[in-house]
């Protein structure tokens, strides 16, 4: 029996069906929300493994070529390195941020702090010298007295720099563990890339396919183009502060790489350096160190654009707006996670843009038949 459109049966049957896809969508939904949230903890170190993965699988494929196809000990080995570099260095620094100011705190408790007199030549520092100066000269003749006039903003600064410390501990440890994940990711790369492009084809169609790709070329040119070259830059700036003498080199070359990463740029680091530099050393080593020095502020503007654009089709400034935009709005997983989001929506764009649909016929008209 057919049902005619508009009959209460076909009404009950209407109903009916609504209220089962309704019932459906709401525990498909309340599934999807309970596994967000149980996940949620572990997301940051997930993404994390993923970017490690995604940018040093070419490293662990040619070494375990070297190693003839041993792929657990390439891991191993990748592992162990990763975590070298970034619980020896970065970890012997905290502690000794730490360390230096627990010493701190202590001889400030003691009484027993001086603080040398100013030398007059800062009175003639443009703008600022003569407040920095008087200053300077009340913290010497009674430091105590100082402290206790600025008792709030002293403690609010201390608590300040103690939760950056407790807050690059914690970061370090997630991304040692986020290493360790990335270890036993390695084996499975190709095969979860094809579950990505998988993915990519049942929400997109055979074109979305290749966004995993896209995302994998994105985030390995973004982690050799800021990464590398802010490492490069980094540390030929620590070599030539080094050489030239200059005190807390180690330490304003870590600053350089964390601005150079962020895409602020070392040289607000570095320009208060080199003037430091003429003023306090011999006209000879300030000529040499700033000859040195100013390639290596401005070289990754040159460098950085031609790594991060070899290979893709991406516009270089996409790429740009996504690492700056991603690194403002996420700190840094965003410095990954922005390129790949805005190289694959320009994709879409284009393909959106370019898919020209197929010119419709004219309709047909029909002469309505003669009546009898």
């Amino acid at each position: 029996m057919t049902i005619t459109s508009g009959t209460p049966e076909a009404k009950r049957q209407l109903e009916t069906w609504i209220t089962d896809i309704a019932i459906r969508l709401f525990f498909l939904g309340l599934v999807a929300y309970w596994s967000i949230k149980l996940i949620s903890p572990f997301l940051i170190l997930a993404v994390w493994a993923a970017i490690l993965t995604t940018a040093i699988y070419p490293i662990y494929a040619w070494l375990r070529a070297r190693l003839g196809g041993r792929s657990r000990l390439a891991a191993l080995l990748i592992t162990a390195l990763g975590l070298g570099l970034v619980l020896g260095p970065a970890g012997g620094l905290i502690a000794s941020m730490a360390g230096t100011m627990e010493n701190f705190a202590r001889t400030m408790a003691s009484g027993s702090f001086v603080l040398p007199a100013p030398d007059p030549a800062v009175q003639d520092w443009p703008l600022v010298g003569k407040n920095i100066y008087a200053f300077w000269s009340d913290m010497h003749d009674d430091l105590a007295d100082v402290v206790s006039r600025n008792k709030d903003v002293v403690v609010s600064t201390g608590r300040t720099m103690l939760g950056i410390v407790a807050g690059l501990g914690i970061d370090l440890l997630m991304f040692a563990v986020s290493i360790v994940i990335a270890g036993f990711l390695y084996s499975r790369a190709p095969a979860l890339a094809e579950g990505c492009r998988r993915f990519g084809q049942r929400i997109g169609g055979e074109r979305a396919s290749g966004f995993a790709d896209l995302a994998g070329a994105t985030v390995r040119n973004v982690s050799r183009g800021v990464i590398g070259v802010s490492v490069l830059q980094a540390l030929l700036a620590g070599i030539g502060m080094l050489v030239a003498g200059v005190p807390a080199a180690g330490l304003i070359a870590l600053g350089a790489l964390i601005l150079a990463i962020i895409q602020v740029g070392p040289a607000i680091l570095l320009v208060p350096v080199t003037i430091w530099v003429w003023f306090d050393m011999d006209t000879i080593t300030a000529v040499i160190f700033t000859i040195y020095i100013v390639p290596v502020v401005l070289f990754d503007n040159i460098l950085k654009p031609i790594v991060m654009a070899r290979g893709l089709k991406t516009p270089m400034i996409v790429i740009l707006i996504g690492v700056i935009g991603g690194t403002l709005a996420h700190g840094l997983t965003g410095l990954f996670l922005g390129p790949v989001v805005l190289a694959v929506s320009y994709e879409l764009l284009m393909a959106w843009v370019k898919n020209e649909p197929p010119a419709q016929a004219a309709p047909t008209i029909h002469a309505d038949p003669p009546s009898p």
